[in-house]
């Protein structure tokens, strides 16, 4: 190769060359173009030619996330099957190479791309998941286990309710989405115990992240004096469930009446500062705060929309029933893509699979963007399993070619399944399937061995 050629030329020939021994390079091939190469180099340094450079290193690890099996052992070996298939030199079917690999992947360069993903989806995304021209952003949290080693549990300690040897460290997690395209825009993630680490903290740290005018959508865990106040001057607006002690002393008869259990109320600062807070901050904070209650569909909401005319309370009441997609677009990432319990036995390489996760999602939602407007519809209205089965299938049937197709064929096939709307649906959280009958485990697995081999196995309860 030339020495003169700069590094970005040298990397895309790179990735010509080795293009049919990728596993997901695809994604890069089906769901992006040349712009999202150049945000891969600008996060990388000098690196010199190895079996697993950085972006085969990804599109590796976005396979393995995808992957149902989801192991190393997987990823390496279907590595070797195509080298074999194509034509190329035989290497070792070992992990090592590979997981040293990962290790070396940048974190910031994957968060960098779940955000490019998602800035770029949203820019894309069809105007009609906007509610009167603004831009809808939603807010929502959830947890994530990681494998019990000491290294996790320092990082991201179990609940002290658990027995050591008993429980797994447990990740807290904040996510921005579109509601339009469903992309995560931005996300956080901090031990799920210790101050600072509750979902209103780590929202804060994603506010930058808003644009002014767009309206800021989620549960009650959000509907907070100084929150409410910080979106107000940034020019953002928020609609709110009214957290549980409030809503009790809630009374529709106070304050400017706008119509039934619809009303606007001045809520005073409170006298005591936040630890979070700094004095400046709290001095700032504006004295008196307008904002606007309605009960609607048995829930009481808070909103900053204070203008009955522009904001009807029946259109209020809708928009915060679209809040409900945050939960579902958890839901895809944590039991469709299976990243509810990660695998990685160390801190930085949890949260850099988490990142990995987070960036096959939004590469989904692209799939399904581009479906939805070839089929002049919505993201919404299309399956997020029913597409990740589809390219799993469509990627596997064509591997063997030289040049991958337009994808027009996948596109139609993804759009061919609506998902159907169930307005008002109640579920009970419960199963009715029962897993097999085996005994919790009560005492570290080593000491449980140990029990095993001196007394044998106990007998099963008739």
């Amino acid at each position: 190769m030339h020495p003169m050629r700069s590094r970005g030329v040298q990397q895309r020939l790179a990735l010509k060359r080795h293009r049919r021994t990728l596993d997901a390079y695809a994604f890069f091939d089906l769901l992006t173009d040349a712009t999202m190469l150049d945000e891969v180099e600008s996060h990388l340094r000098e690196h010199r030619e190895r079996l697993f450079p950085p972006t085969e290193t990804l599109a590796m690890f976005l396979a393995q996330a995808l992957s149902a099996d989801g192991s190393c052992q997987h990823a390496v070996d279907s590595f070797v099957a195509r080298r074999a298939a194509g034509g190329l030199s035989a290497c070792s079917t070992a992990t090592g190479a590979y997981c040293r690999a990962r290790q070396r992947l940048p974190q910031a360069m994957v968060s960098s791309l779940v955000r490019f993903t998602g800035q770029r989806l949203t820019q894309l995304a069809h105007r009609s998941g906007h509610w009167r021209g603004r831009p809808v952003r939603l807010v929502d949290g959830t947890t994530v286990i990681m494998l019990d080693t000491t290294p996790n549990q320092t990082a991201c300690p179990q609940p002290a309710t658990q027995k050591p040897g008993l429980g797994f460290p447990i990740c807290r997690l904040v996510a921005l989405m579109c509601l339009s395209s469903g992309a995560v825009l931005e996300a956080v993630s901090a031990p799920y115990l210790g101050k600072g680490n509750d979902e209103q903290s780590l929202l804060r740290t994603l506010l930058d992240h808003l644009e002014p005018g767009s309206i800021l959508v989620g549960d009650a865990f959000f509907a907070t004096y100084f929150l409410l106040a910080e979106l107000q001057r940034r020019g953002i607006d928020g609609v709110f469930e009214q957290y549980g002690a409030r809503r009790r002393s809630t009374d529709f008869r106070k304050g400017n009446r706008l119509g039934t259990r619809d009303h606007v109320i001045e809520l005073r600062k409170p006298t005591k500062r936040p630890p979070w807070m700094t004095p400046e901050d709290y001095a700032q904070a504006p004295d008196i705060l307008k904002v606007r209650e309605v009960q609607a569909g048995g829930k009481v909401l808070v909103s900053t929309l204070l203008c009955p005319n522009q904001t009807p309370k029946h259109e209020l009441k809708s928009l915060y029933r679209q809040r409900w997609h945050a939960e579902l677009d958890l839901r895809c990432l944590k039991t469709t893509l299976g990243m509810e319990m990660l695998r990685c036995r160390s801190p930085a390489m949890a949260m850099t699979e988490l990142r990995v996760y987070l960036l096959a999602y939004n590469l989904i939602r692209g799939l399904m963007l581009r479906a939805a407007m070839d089929a002049n519809t919505t993201v919404r209205e299309l399956s997020f399993k029913h597409t990740v089965q589809l390219w799993l299938g469509w990627r596997q049937s064509h591997h063997g070619d030289t040049e991958w197709p337009d994808g027009t064929e996948l596109l139609v096939l993804i759009a061919q399944r609506r998902v159907g709307r169930r307005p008002g649906r109640i579920e009970p959280r419960a199963v009715k399937r029962r897993p097999k009958p085996y005994r919790l485990l009560t005492q570290p697995r080593a000491k449980a061995r140990e029990k095993l081999r001196a007394n044998g196995h106990p007998r099963r309860a008739k």
